[in-house]
C-alpha cells in the first residue's frame, strides 16, 4: 500500500431536512428562534402512546424535479429519495461540481440504522393481503443500505466509492470519520457524508416504544397538551427521546482541492474517537465513551479544555444522559463548569442514523456565526447543576473547536472534533 498523504480534510458544504424544515435555512431559522418540530404522528395510524414524533414538514413533495411517477412507484423506501435529495443540495451549497476530473474522486458514505423499513412494510402487506406475486421486485434493492448512495451517484455523476457504514444511531459520524479517512489517506478527494433515515411506520414506533426508549405522552405530561415539548434532554422529568425521520449530508473536501476548486471551507475535521462499549446492547458504558471523546480530543492535538462546546448525544433519556455527563465530567474534570453543553435532539429529536450529520451541521452553523443553540424544554435537573446545558434559548459563544458526540446500539461510538476556519 501507498503511504497515506496525511491531508486535511474540510468541510465544504450540506443539508440538512429535519422536523424543523424541509432545508437548511428553515431548520437553522427555526433552531435559532429555540422551537422544537415535534407533533403527534401523521405517517401512519398507531395506537402507541408514543404517538409525539419528528416529522420532516411538506415531506414528501408533490414534484421531485429529479423523480418521475415511475421511479416514485418502484423506490418505495423513502430514504433513497431523501438521500439523493440532500447529496444534490450538499454539492450545490459546496459549489463543486461533478465532472470527469471530480466524479471518479468522490465518494458518498450515507448511513442509516433501519434502511428500508418502510419499503419492507409494503411489500409485507402486498404479500398478505395480494399473493406473493406483488411482492415488488425492487424490494430488496429498497433494502439494501448502500443503494441510496447509489442512486445519488447515478443522479450527480460521482463514481468513487459508494457504502453505507452501520453504526445505529451513530451511523452518520461513523461516515463522516470514514470519509475523512478516506480523504486524509488519498483515497478520494470528496466524501459526501452523512446520513438519512425514514423510520415512522407503526412497528418501529411501537418497538421503540416496548423498549422504554422513547416518550409515551400521558395526559398528566406537558407534552400532551404541547408536543413540542415532548424531548428535553437533562430535564428533571425527561422520560425518553422523540423519534424522528431526517437527512443530513456534508461535503467534505481535502486541502489542496479546497485551494484548487477556490471551495468556501466551513470547518475542519480536526480529530476522531471511536470505540465499542463491549458490554450491553443498549445501555451506554462509560468508560469506553469516555476513551472516544478522549481519542478524538488527542487526535485532534488538544487539550481538553481547548473544547469550546460540546453537542451532546443527549436523547433525554434517564440513563443515557446521566452516563454521557458522567463520561463528560471524568474527562473534562473541573473545566467542565466553563463548558456549554447543549442537545439538538431537544429541538429536532432522534433521528437515528441521520443524527450525527444533522449535529454536525447545527454545530458549523452555530461554529461559524459565534453561538451555541440551545437544549430546550429544559427544567433544571439538580443532578447536572455543574452542567451549562444553554437551556431553552440560543446564547452568544465565541469557540474555536466543538466535539459532537454519537453512541448507538450495540455498544458502538464515534466522537467528532470540529475546528472552526
Amino acid at each position: 500500500m501507498k503511504p497515506a498523504l496525511n491531508r486535511s480534510v474540510y468541510v465544504v458544504g450540506y443539508d440538512v431536512m429535519t422536523p424543523l424544515g424541509n432545508d437548511l435555512s428553515t431548520t437553522w431559522r427555526r433552531a435559532v428562534n429555540a422551537e422544537a418540530g415535534f407533533r403527534r404522528v401523521t405517517r401512519c395510524q398507531t395506537n402507541s402512546r408514543s404517538n409525539v414524533v419528528g416529522e420532516i414538514p411538506d415531506w414528501p413533495p408533490r414534484d421531485i424535479d429529479f423523480i418521475d411517477r415511475k421511479e416514485r412507484y418502484n423506490w418505495n423506501a423513502d430514504f433513497v429519495f431523501l438521500t439523493m435529495m440532500v447529496c444534490k443540495r450538499a454539492l450545490a451549497h459546496a459549489g463543486l461540481p461533478m465532472n470527469e476530473v471530480t466524479g471518479p474522486r468522490t465518494a458518498c458514505l450515507m448511513g442509516s440504522a433501519l434502511n428500508g423499513s418502510d419499503a419492507l412494510r409494503i411489500a409485507v402487506e402486498n404479500y398478505t393481503r395480494r399473493g406473493p406475486l406483488k411482492v415488488s421486485p425492487y424490494l430488496l434493492p429498497n433494502l439494501c443500505a448502500n443503494l441510496p448512495a447509489g442512486k445519488a451517484g447515478m443522479l450527480l455523476k460521482f463514481t468513487g466509492p459508494i457504502f453505507s457504514p452501520q453504526g445505529a444511531c451513530a451511523s452518520a459520524n461513523h461516515a463522516i470519520a470514514i470519509g475523512a479517512r478516506m480523504i486524509r489517506d488519498g483515497d478520494c478527494d470528496f466524501v459526501i457524508a452523512g446520513g438519512a433515515e425514514t423510520c415512522l411506520i407503526p412497528e418501529i414506533i411501537q418497538g421503540f416504544a416496548n423498549m422504554w426508549a422513547t416518550i409515551k405522552v400521558e395526559p398528566a405530561d406537558r407534552a400532551f397538551d404541547d408536543p413540542t415539548q415532548a424531548s428535553r434532554p437533562f430535564s428533571v422529568d425527561r422520560k425518553g427521546f422523540v423519534l424522528a425521520e431526517g437527512a443530513g449530508a456534508l461535503v467534505l473536501a481535502a486541502d489542496e482541492m479546497v485551494k484548487s476548486l477556490n471551495l468556501v471551507p466551513k470547518a475542519e475535521v480536526s480529530g476522531i474517537g471511536w470505540t465499542s462499549d463491549a458490554n450491553h446492547f443498549t445501555l451506554p458504558h462509560k468508560e469506553t465513551i469516555m476513551r472516544a471523546i478522549e481519542q478524538a480530543i488527542d487526535d485532534a492535538g488538544l487539550m481538553p479544555q481547548d473544547i469550546g462546546y460540546v453537542n451532546a448525544h443527549g436523547t433525554s433519556t434517564l440513563k443515557g444522559d446521566i452516563v454521557e455527563i458522567e463520561s463528560l465530567r471524568s474527562v473534562f474534570g473541573p473545566w467542565i463548569e466553563h463548558i456549554p453543553v447543549s442537545s439538538n435532539k431537544s429541538q429536532v429529536g432522534h433521528c437515528l442514523g441521520a443524527a450525527g450529520a444533522i449535529e454536525a451541521v447545527l454545530g458549523i452553523e452555530a461554529m461559524q456565526s459565534g453561538m451555541v443553540l440551545p437544549t430546550v424544554n429544559h427544567i433544571p435537573d439538580p443532578r447536572f447543576a455543574d452542567i451549562d446545558v444553554v437551556p431553552n434559548q440560543a446564547r452568544r459563544h465565541a469557540h474555536e473547536f466543538f466535539l459532537s458526540n454519537s453512541f448507538g446500539f450495540g455498544g458502538t461510538n464515534c466522537c467528532i472534533v470540529f475546528r472552526g476556519v
